[in-house]
């Protein structure tokens, strides 16, 4: 929480508070943010060295380099070489942003304040205390100290050598994913990924999606235009049987955990559906590989991609949960075939994601943090996964649990006289938010006879969980 708003030309005052969830740097960068945004800290003004800032705010110097490089990245601050960094002018773009949106302006008579959450049970949440923040620091410091030059200047337009080298021997090591260095394209967030590939694709598709399904990118879909056709699941996933009938060319799917269900895609399943794209002559599958770092029960099934035998999928990752949300670093696997059509049409793009990330997480990957940090990860998260089924089981009002064998959420059908948005509102009302399934369908019915709620553990403590399972048993 940021207690003071006074700037100074050598440091700024910023009250850190240290027993908050939230990371020393993103208080820090917060704090910059918001300065630069009301005006506080104006256009061209040079900001404290990360040094002489650490040393005034008590902390250590690569967790004011974290903050100062996220800043860099959004384009709050530029940085000069050998002088420092200097505040940008983004506040008129702030301002028409708010006033296109009309929230969180002071003054405004329609203003809607955001609830605060003594627990939110959000799917997205993960946990980033553990992450080794001081060896993230200290690859970026280097970087810019060593080869500050290259990290200024713009990446391959598919995405740095050697990152896409190790990101190719991680996915054959850890999900059997077969491919070279170049049918790896890199870019900032799986949703500009998708767009760019449906570029790629053209025009006059139509997708079909499971239902429920991951909302983001059904909307991205869209938006470009295409058609999206539900089509039913059953518990081993999307029903084949249901894609002739759907007319669709392309499928989206999430074999290895799919949200929001949190089913796994057995065998049997996968090979009927490289059976279907085999009888199209230009059909596809978009394998969406969502949290298949994580599972706790039996050994994990390969990736589709690595059964593939005729060049049909395409193989969508992310480092948003084995790193951090804010790398904004996903990747593509695409088939040779696509290869020369991706140049083609969309070779000429830059990479969106800065050289300096990309060259960071190179360097996590090769000296073995990465491995160690997913490796803890794993265990921190079974460790939660296991206490909240635990609380789960000794309520009396969940009817039936399920989704939970991997991931970082499961879900839970609820036996009350409550619908599902009554629920919701009333848990809002106690400070706890919840997330119902409903939402989630994409044919407007979900038919669901009783609540079901989705609770993402990733991001709380013990305690917050069972504080929050408390107030929905005071709702129930």
């Amino acid at each position: 929480m940021v207690c003071a708003k006074f700037w100074y030309m050598k440091e700024f005052a910023i009250h850190l508070e240290p027993e908050q969830k939230k990371p020393l740097y993103e208080q820090i960068y917060e704090a910059v943010r918001d300065g630069i945004l009301e005006g506080h800290i104006p256009q061209g003004e040079k900001l404290p060295s990360t040094r002489f800032e650490a040393e005034f705010l008590s902390c250590s110097r690569s967790t004011v380099e974290l903050a100062y490089d996220q800043l860099l990245s959004e384009g709050y601050i530029r940085s000069e070489p050998y002088r420092g960094y200097y505040a940008c002018d983004v506040r008129e773009l702030y301002h028409l942003t708010d006033r296109m949106q009309h929230t969180d302006v002071p003054g405004l008579k329609n203003e809607q304040p955001q609830p605060e959450y003594c627990v939110d049970f959000s799917p997205n949440g993960i946990e980033l205390s553990q992450f080794p923040f001081s060896a993230m620091g200290r690859t970026m410091k280097n970087l810019m100290l060593d080869e500050g030059e290259h990290m200024m200047q713009s990446s391959y337009p598919f995405g740095e050598p050697d990152l896409r080298q190790s990101i190719c021997d991680y996915l054959f090591r850890s999900r059997n994913v077969s491919c070279s260095p170049e049918q790896i394209i890199v870019g900032a967030g799986n949703e500009y990924l998708l767009i760019v590939l449906c570029q790629m694709l053209g025009a006059c598709h139509t997708v079909a999606m499971e239902s429920p399904t991951y909302l983001r990118a059904y909307h991205t879909f869209q938006n470009i235009g295409y058609k999206v056709q539900p089509v039913a699941m059953d518990q081993n996933g999307m029903r084949v049987d249901m894609l002739q009938d759907a007319g669709a060319d392309i499928v989206y799917v999430m074999p290895s955990h799919q949200f929001p269900m949190g089913t796994v895609m057995p065998m049997k399943r996968r090979l009927e559906l490289l059976r279907w794209a085999t009888r199209g002559e230009d059909c596809y599958i978009i394998e969406d590989d969502y949290d298949s770092e994580f599972r706790y029960r039996g050994k994990p099934i390969p990736a589709l991609q690595g059964l593939d035998r005729s060049g049909r999928v395409v193989y969508l990752g992310t480092f948003s949960r084995s790193i951090a949300p804010s790398t904004r670093v996903s990747y593509l696997v695409l088939p040779r075939q696509l290869l020369e059509k991706y140049r083609a049409h969309c070779g000429f793009y830059a990479c969106t994601v800065p050289v300096i990330m990309q060259k960071s997480i190179y360097h996590f990957m090769q000296e073995g943090y990465f491995e160690r940090n997913l490796n803890r990860m794993r265990g921190i998260y079974k460790a939660k996964h296991d206490f909240i089924l635990g609380e789960l089981r000794k309520c009396r009002w969940i009817r039936k649990i399920f989704g939970e064998n991997s991931g970082l959420h499961l879900l839970a059908e609820i036996d009350t006289d409550l619908t599902e948005e009554e629920m919701i509102l009333r848990c809002r009302e106690k400070g706890v938010r919840v997330y119902g399934l409903s939402e989630y369908f994409l044919n407007g019915s979900s038919g669901l006879q009783h609540p079901v709620l989705l609770f993402g553990y990733g991001g709380l403590a013990e305690d917050e969980m069972r504080e929050g399972l408390a107030c929905i048993a005071g709702v129930v």
